[in-house]
């Protein structure tokens, strides 16, 4: 029943993934990202990219397969994409939300695994390093794209948004002058040990498991 076994664990990825796209909204609301993009980029840059690579690194070395830190990023892009385009349905403008961009970061955390022969420890030191530099810059690539946030945010405000998150104009430059550089450090900082995090739950399954 081996085609069993492997149709279940990848069923088990898909929900996890699903879950941790929830887990990932609420540590950075994909609506709050667009509200509040250029004042909290930093803040939403090193959720995502430890949001990402817990659960990525967590099911790569699970299956031991790389490219499936890609698939399950992949997962979390889709369930994003449904969300943006339900949103859309309802009459908001199809940059009201921006979907943040995992795919990238997570190949090169699969290729990272995949270069050094499956290294685990290689995968969570220079692979989490990777994800935390990388997600930052595609992710402003990706802001750069799409018309003002603040602008959606006071022409467009969520129906669910309470009065005292009512969004305001930003202090550009009084606290960081360069969002991305400054997310991208501390997300290769924070993300190597989360990624070690995500590793040891493999142990926990495996005991759960026996």
């Amino acid at each position: 029943m081996v085609w069993l076994r492997r149709t279940t664990h990848y069923l088990f990825i898909i929900v996890v993934a699903v879950n941790s796209t929830l887990l990932t909204i609420n540590a950075g609301d994909y609506i709050f990202y667009t509200d509040w993009a250029w004042t909290s980029f930093v803040v939403f840059s090193i959720s995502q990219s430890t949001m990402l690579v817990v659960g990525a690194i967590y099911y790569m070395l699970f299956t031991g397969v790389p490219g499936t830190a890609t698939y399950y990023a992949t997962i979390m892009t889709i369930y994003t994409w449904v969300a943006k385009g339900a949103w859309f349905a309802l009459g908001y403008p199809y940059d009201f939300v921006a979907v943040p961009v995992w795919i990238p970061s997570a190949m090169l955390l699969d290729l990272s695994y995949w270069a050094t022969r499956r290294n685990k420890h290689a995968a969570i030191l220079i692979g989490g390093t990777l994800v935390g530099l990388s997600l930052p810059m595609f992710n402003m690539i990706n802001l750069l794209t799409i018309r003002d946030p603040l602008e959606m945010a006071f022409k467009y405000p969520r129906p669910t948004l309470p009065p005292y998150m009512t969004p305001i104009e930003p202090q550009v430059g009084k606290f960081y002058n360069s969002p991305v550089a400054l997310g991208a450090g501390a997300g290769a900082v924070l993300s190597v040990p989360i990624a070690a995090l995500g590793a040891k739950l493999n142990t926990w399954t495996y005991r759960w498991m026996a």
